[in-house]
């Protein structure tokens, strides 16, 4: 453990080697002391003093007979990975809406017939026509959307006839993400280039 140095190993060692275990158990008392001085940081965890006689064992290979005020840490379960995480390998039908669009879907192909149905069908058609001129193309109609929708839920999700999504403003600009970040040159470069300028002009 790097973080106590080669100093404090050197101690363990001749507190290892003490005969006498009430005289080790004193020694390792002032070990620890010690590792908690040149670690400091171990404050902000939680049962730091437990930490740092487990500190101890594991400086010492787990090889060390004293008498602990905690139970002596099993190498097994201090070196076990943690359970990995599941994840979701399953391929996404429509890259430019994302995964979540999916489980979206999924919900709402749950949802009874009405006009709370309805009306997450259109917030939902809104976001996904957003998604789609961000990474496509600059105009698409409402019945690609709708078309998408009813693809992507497997037919599960009807969109009501009739329906029809707010008009889009004529200035409203749909960035990639990462774009536009205002740090272009020119006279329309964005703050950063606009602060650039006044800073050389003479």
């Amino acid at each position: 453990m790097p973080e106590y140095g080669r100093n404090v190993l050197n101690m363990v060692e001749q507190v290892k080697a003490i005969p006498d275990k009430a005289k080790r158990t004193e020694q390792a008392r002032a070990v620890v002391k010690v590792m908690e001085s040149l670690n400091p940081q171990v404050h902000q965890q939680e049962n730091y003093a437990q930490k740092l006689w487990d500190h101890l064992y594991m400086i010492a290979g787990y090889d060390l007979d004293i008498d602990s005020p905690y139970p002596k840490p099993i190498p097994e379960v201090v070196n076990s990975r943690p359970d990995p995480i599941p994840l979701n390998t399953k391929p996404i039908r429509a890259r430019h809406y994302g995964r979540n669009i999916e489980s979206i879907l999924e919900l709402i192909a749950g949802e009874p017939e009405g006009e709370v149905k309805t009306a997450m069908i259109r917030s939902l058609a809104i976001y996904m026509r957003q998604q789609y001129l961000i990474w496509n193309k600059d105009t698409v109609a409402d019945e690609t959307i709708f078309q998408d929708i009813e693809r992507l839920s497997e037919n599960r999700v009807k969109v009501p006839e009739g329906l029809e999504l707010s008009k889009i403003a004529h200035d409203a600009s749909f960035s990639r993400p990462g774009l536009n970040l205002g740090f272009g040159g020119g006279s329309k470069g964005g703050k950063f280039g606009r602060n650039f300028k006044k800073k050389g002009k003479k």
